[in-house]
C-alpha cells in the first residue's frame, strides 16, 4: 500500500480561525506541546544533537521571563532548521526539528504555531507505516485541536 502524500494546506486551515482567538503565551506552550510530542524522533537518531530541544527551551525561557531578544529567538529557530537540514532526508527526524524551529519561532509571530503543529503531523506522518498514517495523523491532528481548544479555555478566552 503506498502511503498518502502529505498536505501542509489541508492541515493549516484546521487551525488558523482557532489560532486568531488564543493569546500568544497560550500559543506558545501549545507550539512546544506539539513539538514535544515528536521531538524523541530526532533524539533517538540525533541524542548528542540538542538543538532542536534548546530551541524548545529557549521559547520555554520567553514564557517563564516575558524576556525577548530577537537574536536569541532567531538563532534558537535557525538552529534548530539547521538540524532538520543536516538530516537530509525528509523524514520523522527531520520533521521533528523543524517542529521546534517553528515552536521557538512563535515568540516572534503567534501563526508560528501552526507550523509547530503542521510538522509535528507531518513527523508522525513519515514515521507511520502506510496503512495507518492517514489515521495516526487524523488522531493526532485531534489531539492538537483539542489542546489548544483546553488551553484557549485556561487562558481566559
Amino acid at each position: 500500500m503506498k502511503k498518502s502524500k502529505f498536505s501542509l494546506a489541508k492541515h493549516k486551515c484546521d487551525f488558523i480561525e482557532l489560532v486568531k482567538k488564543i493569546d500568544h503565551k497560550t500559543l506558545a506552550i501549545w507550539a512546544i506541546d506539539c513539538a514535544e510530542r515528536v521531538l524523541p524522533y530526532f533524539e533517538e537518531e540525533y541524542p548528542e544533537d540538542r538543538r532542536p530541544r534548546q530551541a524548545i527551551e529557549t521559547l520555554q525561557a520567553w514564557i517563564d521571563t516575558g524576556v525577548f531578544k530577537m537574536t536569541v529567538i532567531r538563532m534558537a529557530s535557525l538552529i534548530s532548521h539547521a538540524a532538520a537540514r543536516e538530516v537530509g532526508e525528509d523524514n520523522a527526524a527531520r520533521s521533528a526539528a523543524h517542529a521546534a524551529g517553528q515552536a521557538v519561532a512563535t515568540a516572534h509571530v503567534p501563526t508560528h504555531s501552526i507550523g509547530a503543529a503542521i510538522y509535528a503531523l507531518q513527523a508522525i506522518h513519515r514515521a507511520t507505516n502506510a496503512s495507518d498514517a492517514d489515521a495516526d495523523v487524523a488522531r493526532e491532528r485531534d489531539w492538537q485541536y483539542q489542546h489548544l481548544l483546553e488551553l484557549g479555555v485556561g487562558s481566559g478566552r
